[in-house]
């Protein structure tokens, strides 16, 4: 089984946030870069099926030479190999459209990708990348086992969960609950240095115009003063409540 995981190069979320010319433009200057979380979930579920079934696993990122460290530690943690499209990702239209040339070419049966990326989630890829290559698709995917060219998903659903069977070729949207977080796997030394020697290919972009463009960030109105009542002052509490929150 070959398997293509998609990895998304976001900012730490412990990574103080700012914006550049005019709010136009995210300010990378000080960030430290990581894996997406749900792009994490799903590499080490992959990780899983190349131990027990003996799956071949590449990584892709649609991104410019800074992602690369980003791509060397999914290496580290156990991907085979990776790729990277020289391209800034614009959209996610964009995304998927480099993506679906990726998966074409290198005739995967199965694609994990995350439901959503943590910068701007969006959540789109993983549904247009199936649409584009006419591959069966399971998002909000929290369980998957795949036997032969069968596969069994437990996906979120509002309230509950709903497990589906499909078969490959497979694209999923990825998520928490796909591998519990302490599966989640960190880079040894030998995987490090093991890192250094796997392929890592950069090809060139099929030039998929970007639909969407983004005019102007905004961060959340910080929170306002916290007011402390006593808790025997009941009625200045409900006057608070009814004349300056008004909630009641």
């Amino acid at each position: 089984m070959k398997i293509l995981v998609c990895i998304s190069h976001v900012p730490d979320t412990t990574s103080k946030i700012n914006f550049a010319d005019a709010d136009t433009k995210f300010d990378t200057n000080g960030v430290q870069f990581v894996i997406n979380p749900n792009d994490e979930f799903g590499l080490t579920r992959a990780m899983w099926f190349k131990e027990k079934q003996g799956a071949n696993v590449t990584v892709v990122n649609v991104g410019s030479a800074e992602t690369e460290p980003t791509l060397r530690k999914a290496l580290a943690i156990g991907a085979d190999s990776a790729i990277r499209v020289n391209t800034e990702a614009k959209d996610g239209f964009q995304v998927a459209k480099e993506l679906a040339k990726v998966v074409q070419d290198g005739g995967y049966d199965l694609v994990i990708a995350g439901r959503e990326s943590i910068d701007y989630n969006g959540g789109m890829v993983p549904g247009m990348l199936a649409g584009l290559t006419n591959a069966n698709f399971v998002n909000n995917c929290i369980s998957l086992e795949v036997d032969g060219t069968n596969a069994k998903a437990v996906r979120e659903i509002d309230g509950g969960k709903e497990t589906v069977s499909t078969s490959l070729p497979l694209v999923i949207g990825g998520q928490k609950g796909l591998v519990e977080e302490s599966d989640l796997r960190i880079p040894n030394m030998r995987g490090i240095m093991m890192a250094r020697q796997k392929p890592l290919q950069v090809t060139e972009p099929t030039g998929a115009n970007a639909e969407t463009t983004s005019i102007k960030f905004e961060k959340p109105a910080p929170k306002g003063a916290v007011k402390l009542v006593d808790a025997d002052n009941v009625g200045e509490l409900v006057n608070l409540l009814h004349n300056e929150a008004k909630v009641i």
